[in-house]
């Protein structure tokens, strides 16, 4: 072959443009619930919108406490104590003439300085010592806020002001649904900048085993203490937006049971997962309006609604544990894997 042809061949494979990428399934399936979440406040009901606030905050701590469960190996039951601190610390902070975004700013920092003090001692026990300890941290903030003059007592705090951040006040349904929706956008982004950075892979290393982990070099105790301060600071902002959206705050607010529907919406939905984190908490909000749309009909006890959630909450917890150990997400990930193993000619 003459040096001519050969140069002209080179030519003609360096003309060919390159086979253009596709997107990657995950990509595409982000920006399609991206697409679908600002699209739901204005095709909903007004009166549905609430729901979807209540949804999008309870997806915004479950997405720290799913990192939490899943990396750090952690369980906590007091989540929602954090929540109580960051609600309580924006309406503090509203109420007191302050400007109301301060407020909204101070409360994932406020939670998040709470769990750093508290996490010292408590990220010393495991399992569910750990587990009752925070617990035990939830039933004190109960009493301790519910007694003092300076938070309303059991009252609370009312009149809570609206939100205003540069002129715009947030007053309709819809606009707080943004919000909420803001505040679960900057979640899922910390969580997935983490999880992807070094330290992430040292809380991969983490969540496989501890004691592999130490002996490789991660700093296991700053790395725990981190992802706990971290997801309070999620929790905290979620009850930030949750003062300023009901404007009102009260120890009854954030009692044990919505920690316990934290934890289940992360083991529901897979933890470890920020999708799972995500359908955990779309799948325990909406059976939770059922179970109380069915416990407030006409005949049912007044204490139907909480009968019910816990009963179903043990339910729910015994089928996954047996059957989808790993929730729903990883299992149906693993599900679809095993399928287009089996067929490769799919997909």
């Amino acid at each position: 072959m003459s040096v001519s042809v050969r140069k002209n061949r080179a030519a003609a494979g360096a003309a060919e443009p390159a086979p253009r990428r596709r997107p990657a399934p995950g990509t595409l399936a982000a920006a399609a619930a991206a697409v679908a979440a600002l699209l739901v406040p204005l095709l909903l009901p007004e009166t549905q919108v609430s729901v979807y606030v209540l949804l999008l905050l309870a997806a915004t701590v479950v997405v720290g406490l799913s990192m939490l469960m899943g990396y750090a190996g952690q369980v906590s039951l007091g989540q929602a104590s954090f929540t109580m601190i960051g609600g309580y610390t924006a309406a503090l902070t509203a109420t007191h003439g302050l400007p109301t975004w301060l407020g909204l700013l101070l409360a994932p920092v406020a939670a998040a300085a709470c769990a750093a003090l508290v996490g010292v001692p408590l990220l010393r026990l495991r399992g569910h010592q750990l587990a009752f300890a925070t617990l035990a941290i939830q039933l004190i903030l109960l009493s301790l806020v519910g007694r003092q003059e300076w938070t309303g007592g059991d009252i609370g705090l009312q009149g809570v002001p609206r939100l205003e951040v540069a002129g715009y006040e947030f007053a309709g349904e819809v606009s707080h649904a943004y919000l909420a929706l803001g505040a679960l956008g900057l979640a899922v982004l910390v969580t997935r900048n983490v999880v992807a950075s070094r330290p992430g892979r040292g809380l991969r290393a983490l969540a496989t085993s501890e004691v592999a982990a130490a002996s490789s070099g991660v700093p296991v105790a700053v790395y725990k203490q981190a992802v706990f301060s971290l997801s309070a600071g999620f929790a905290g902002l979620a009850g930030g937006v949750y003062a300023f959206y009901i404007g009102y705050v009260a120890p009854g607010s954030f009692p044990v049971l919505l920690s316990f529907e934290y934890v289940v919406m992360v083991v529901v939905g897979g933890a470890g997962t920020i999708w799972g984190a995500l359908a955990g908490a779309t799948a325990i909000t909406l059976l939770l309006q059922l179970l109380n749309d069915i416990g407030t009909r006409e005949g049912m006890p007044a204490s139907a609604p909480a009968v019910l959630s816990y009963a179903v909450y043990g339910l729910l917890l015994i089928v996954v544990v047996l059957f989808l150990p790993k929730g729903l997400v990883p299992s149906a990930a693993a599900w679809w894997d095993r399928r287009r193993a089996s067929n490769p000619t799919e997909g």
